[in-house]
């Protein structure tokens, strides 16, 4: 019969011999301080017990965590049923241990592949590297259609009599 305390040192061990990363060995300590605090004294007692009366383990822990998400407690149990899974295959017995084949994760999730994707149609803004506009910028619509005029703003009164006479000039009579 295997006590609780056993798992945080077969979590120990395979983080030792890599089975587990660090961050994974982490989570799963913390998911059985979780559930170490709703144990009573026959479940500390036998891992098979724990696994066997887990339905009510979690009851229990929900109502003493009203403060977390029901996520994330489902998160914790689906970590503790993987220790005692993990330990029941490969720590009761440290040398099938050996033949624990670990699953590696690739680094480049669907939103990397995405963006990688999408690269070649983003463009960045050229106002940001566009110099600041030192006009104003005037749209007028006429019957004869639309017209754009661009006035630079140090413009002095004998070129906007000039812009004035041009524009005079194009009037009809």
């Amino acid at each position: 019969m295997d006590k609780f305390n056993s798992l945080y040192d077969f979590i120990d061990f395979a983080r030792a011999n890599r089975k587990y990363p660090d961050s994974t060995a982490n989570n799963l300590k913390s998911a059985l301080k979780i559930f170490e605090k709703e144990l009573n004294i026959e479940e500390l007692k036998s891992i098979d017990v724990v696994e066997d009366s887990i339905g009510e383990i979690f009851r229990s822990l929900v109502i003493a965590n009203k403060n977390k998400s029901i996520i994330s407690l489902n998160t914790y149990k689906a970590r503790l049923l993987k220790v005692i899974k993990d330990y029941k295959k490969y720590g009761a017995e440290p040398s099938k241990m050996q033949s624990w084949i670990t699953k590696t994760r690739k680094s480049t999730p669907l939103l990397i592949k995405k963006d990688k994707k999408d690269k070649k149609n983003v463009v960045l803004s050229n106002l940001i590297n566009a110099p600041v506009e030192n006009f104003h910028k005037i749209d007028l619509s006429f019957d004869c259609g639309k017209v754009q005029i661009l006035v630079p703003k140090g413009i002095t009164k004998t070129e906007i009599e000039t812009i004035k006479s041009i524009v005079d000039s194009l009037a009809k009579k």
